[in-house]
């Protein structure tokens, strides 16, 4: 009987090349990575992006502290401003009870949720024209320390930024006591007052508790 030559199976004759697969996925992964690494112009261009990123936010920093912000009224007709630090809230006038034997500038006392606070009326106080009371008028009610008080303004124009570059110290017309409770004036001719010496005279502040 002839005898039949055999051949090998499949699975005889695949011989896995286990080395052979290990460098090609070795050379698939770094010919990936040097795909994905940017050329050296490319590096350039990111290293010099991130230090203009890395400058520009101290100047922004710096820009921030360089600006003032501050709550913008009327009074007659005139601009002024108070720095938004010094602001507590903007209250409504009403239930106003004059005070007797006070400064004329003193237009009395309001009971802000059981706090008594004098309200004073700058436009008395600079020689301002005066206005007969409105809708319109609002109450500032500004803090610095322990001392509060509100302040009568003839309309709130609302909350504003500016750079401390643009307030100057005084105009000419502005004399008396408006200069003495300036803090600076905008080439806007928005005057800004000095709240925290405005606070600190003791004239300003009219004192009552409320009965329990």
């Amino acid at each position: 009987m002839t005898k039949q030559k055999l051949q090998p199976s499949a699975k005889q004759s695949a011989v896995i090349d286990w080395g052979a697969i290990h460098r090609r996925l070795e050379a698939a992964r770094v010919a990936i990575e040097q795909g994905s690494k940017p050329s050296p112009e490319e590096q350039q261009k990111i290293l010099k992006a991130r230090a203009r990123a890395l400058q520009q936010e101290p100047q922004a920093a710096v820009a921030a502290k360089e600006r003032m912000k501050v709550v913008e009224f009327l009074l007659a007709d005139e601009r002024y401003g108070l720095e938004s630090s010094f602001v507590r809230e903007v209250y409504p006038l009403k239930d106003l009870t004059p005070v007797p034997c006070t400064p004329p500038f003193v237009l009395g006392i309001i009971n802000v949720r059981g706090q008594i606070l004098s309200v004073i009326d700058l436009k008395k106080l600079f020689d301002l024209p005066e206005k007969g009371l409105t809708d319109l008028n609002k109450v500032i009610i500004v803090r610095a320390g322990q001392m509060e008080l509100g302040i009568l303004a003839d309309r709130i124009l609302g909350v504003r930024s500016i750079p401390l570059a643009e307030v100057q110290p005084t105009l000419p017309t502005l004399i008396g006591i408006r200069a003495e409770y300036l803090t600076g004036v905008t080439s806007e001719r928005l005057v800004i007052l000095d709240v925290g010496k405005m606070l600190s005279e003791g004239k300003m502040i009219v004192h009552e508790e409320v009965e329990s």
